[in-house]
């Protein structure tokens, strides 16, 4: 097995080419990680969600990681972590190109909303009042590449 590190433009590469990271927050000496659905443009990774367990975890403790990674074909695989600070991108005056930005980048995928909107045992929501964008800007990335 080889292994080798990855630049930074090709972890930057990787980040854009995928679509589910897993996100990592912490808050009062508790870990925690969910599968996310997600967007990357210009070091940032936009997301979207519901209230709930993250979303409060991130407003207590901004500093998050993402990890992004591939499995291929025999004992090769690829694998990123993104680190940063969370900024929520709420729906009120100072924030509103940032949010539509969020949007546009987002909805560029079939059904980019259900992940984040709806919830175990839930219907899909019926208006967007409780709709949480938000995004993260990375300001450390490294990443890994395994090759039998």
């Amino acid at each position: 097995m080889h292994i080798k590190s990855l630049s930074e433009a090709e972890c930057f590469s990787f980040l854009e080419s995928n679509r589910l990271a897993r996100l990592c927050c912490s808050a009062e000496n508790q870990p925690y990680a969910i599968p996310l659905h997600y967007a990357f443009k210009n070091h940032f990774i936009y997301a979207f969600s519901m209230p709930g367990r993250k979303i409060d975890m991130m407003r207590k403790n901004p500093r998050v990681a993402l990890l992004v990674d591939e499995l291929k074909a025999g004992r090769n695989w690829k694998s990123i972590v993104a680190e940063g600070v969370f900024e929520e991108l709420p729906n009120r005056i100072g924030f509103k190109i940032e949010r539509d930005h969020a949007w546009s980048l987002l909805s560029q995928h079939a059904n980019w909303w259900e992940p984040g909107a709806i919830k175990p045992d839930m219907s899909v929501p019926l208006d967007d009042t409780k709709h949480i964008f938000f995004r993260v800007a990375i300001d450390r990335i490294s990443g890994r590449e395994g090759a039998a």
